[in-house]
């Protein structure tokens, strides 16, 4: 039976996917906070008079400031996205480590295009890069948490992104660095996927360019089923694994509904579509001093990196991992056994997060992972 409950992207579970009073009892909470950066310029330019970076934090830092773990937020999520790998008897135990979870600029938290006063509001937001997230993770931690190294920087999806990035930009502020079910760079085919999900929710009168009055609801809707045809793999839509933990009278009807009416509830048209464009112009070649050479910026990683991408990932294919991971000097790459494509890689079943949980609480001992394939 599938336990956690995925915030943001995987709302879906929180309808089909219970958690026990027990087990929501045991989760550990953050603790939120807000870090305010005073005219953060982008890399497009634009120069934001107050960036506002929402965060989390579980544990304490340690005397000798090395338990610190960053965990850099995925899609539309928020500070709780990784609770499927926090707690006692996880892979991340707060009770030993200082953990600190970013949400990303767009989220609708942080600094994003429906909180932003103008000239700024709506789609006037520039557009943010994922080294834009992480120039402003790293003034985070080491200005407002005095952070001098990072034991680890983990992230899932566009949180994979950044722990990428991270490593490039940064090579000698961590230790490691986890990736699930992301890449260093989103290649063709993910912008054409991208792009047809932005095309989806604009095509809709109402979204108005951006200067909507209400939110595109059918726009989003749109959007929403076209995201969903990518989610998981095609076998776990013809096993019907969506029934799995589910209540019995779930059908395939109610989740194509839920998919189609509640996909990420309360979003907002401009915010999801600020995302996605830094999804899809991610590129560690792009770093400044690589000029667009992704092959040395992998080659220009000095820690050690467990590659984890989902075996049957639609979003992040894992032969795109099985390249990247060519170039990179220390990299155990290991396959995640599942049908439950992309979220596989935030542990959407139990048998995922067990995978997970396992070698990510390993990795961190310093045990070597044995490489794998799907």
């Amino acid at each position: 039976m599938v336990k956690p409950v995925l915030l943001g992207l995987f709302s879906l579970f929180a309808v089909l996917f219970q958690l026990s009073p027990a087990c929501a009892q045991e989760q550990p909470k953050p603790v939120r906070h807000e870090f305010v950066i005073r005219n953060f310029r982008t890399e497009s330019g634009a120069v934001l008079p107050e960036a506002h970076i929402v965060y989390g934090t579980y544990g304490r830092l340690n005397a000798a400031g090395d338990n610190v773990v960053l965990l850099p937020s995925h899609y539309m999520a928020d500070m709780n996205g990784y609770g499927w790998l926090i707690g006692p008897g996880k892979a991340l135990d707060p009770n030993k480590l200082f953990l600190v979870t970013s949400e990303m600029f767009g989220n609708g938290r942080s600094s994003s295009p429906s909180n932003t006063p103008e000239p700024f509001h709506g789609p006037r937001f520039p557009i943010t890069t994922i080294r834009d997230n992480v120039e402003a993770e790293h003034e985070l931690l080491t200005q407002e948490l005095r952070v001098k190294h990072l034991k680890a920087v983990i992230g899932f999806s566009m949180g994979a992104q950044q722990a990428f990035q991270w490593a490039v930009s940064y090579p000698d502020y961590m230790d490691r660095i986890v990736a699930t079910s992301g890449t260093a760079k989103t290649y063709g085919h993910g912008i054409v996927r991208l792009e047809g999900q932005i095309s989806a929710l604009t095509a809709d009168p109402a979204f108005n360019g951006g200067d909507y009055t209400a939110q595109p609801r059918r726009g989003i809707e749109a959007f929403s089923m076209v995201w969903a045809g990518w989610l998981f793999s095609q076998e776990w839509w013809r096993k019907e694994l969506w029934r799995e933990g589910a209540p019995k009278d779930i059908t395939f009807d109610k989740v194509v509904a839920h998919f189609r009416n509640d996909f990420i509830p309360g979003a907002d048209a401009n915010n999801l579509i600020l995302q996605m464009r830094a999804w899809e112009r991610h590129d560690v070649g792009a770093t400044p001093g690589f000029h667009g050479d992704v092959e040395a910026a992998l080659r220009s990683i000095r820690v050690p990196v467990l590659y984890m991408p989902s075996a049957t990932d639609l979003y992040f294919p894992v032969e795109d991992a099985r390249y990247e991971a060519g170039f990179i000097r220390d990299c155990t790459l290991l396959p995640i056994p599942s049908l439950w494509g992309h979220p596989a890689g935030a542990g959407a079943s139990a048998a995922d997060g067990k995978f997970l949980n396992d070698h990510i609480a390993a990795y961190m001992a310093g045990e070597r992972a044995s490489a794998g394939r799907p």
